[in-house]
């Protein structure tokens, strides 16, 4: 595959995370799963950059990758920078769309997943747990997306320990659409439409 298409895919797909993000799931305080809900989650109650967050709390899964996984990690390194840099830049379209919570979460929950399934689709992500659910997935066997569904739940848990019920029950919704949107999109048979 040429740089050219990796790198418009990459950007595409960013920018969709980023919206399903910044226009939905952060009006409401929905999370997301993994290291993008951590993230956050220490947006909301600190008031940080989440990009920024999202990039700290990666290195401990690129170092590992760094050592086990070294074509993971080089696939995964820009993913993760641009999705980052794209999560804090449209940061001001928080509140551009005024829908309920609960189809917020839901368009939300499609976006995000749109843009994970479009970078796993290319044999990128944007690091963190999807980084964590590829290595899992080549051990395993088990679809990326359910793996990563299953990391989000334990995160959102938390989130919704630390924040509110509605933040909870609001932010399954989010992970039920990002995880089924995100198997979609990156099964093999969506890789030969």
């Amino acid at each position: 595959m040429n740089y050219v298409r990796v790198g418009i895919m990459i950007i595409f797909g960013s920018i969709l995370l980023s919206i399903g993000i910044n226009v939905f799931l952060t009006p409401y305080k929905v999370l997301d799963g993994g290291i993008i809900g951590i993230g956050l989650i220490m947006h909301y109650i600190l008031g940080v950059k989440a990009g920024l967050i999202i990039i700290f709390l990666s290195i401990p899964i690129f170092l590992l990758a760094w050592i086990y996984y070294r074509k993971y990690f080089y696939n995964s390194l820009h993913g993760m920078f641009v999705s980052c840099f794209f999560i804090d830049l449209l940061k001001p379209m928080e509140g551009f769309i005024h829908l309920s919570p609960m189809i917020s979460s839901i368009f939300g929950g499609i976006f995000v997943g749109l843009g994970i399934g479009l970078m796993l689709r290319i044999g990128t992500s944007t690091g963190g747990t999807d980084l964590l659910a590829q290595f899992l997935y080549e051990k395993t066997g088990i679809n990326v997306g359910i793996l990563i569904f299953l990391i989000d739940t334990v995160v959102i848990m938390l989130g919704g320990l630390l924040i509110s019920g509605d933040t909870f029950l609001l932010s399954c919704v989010t992970i039920l659409f990002v995880g089924l949107t995100t198997s979609i999109i990156s099964s093999k048979s969506a890789r030969t439409i």
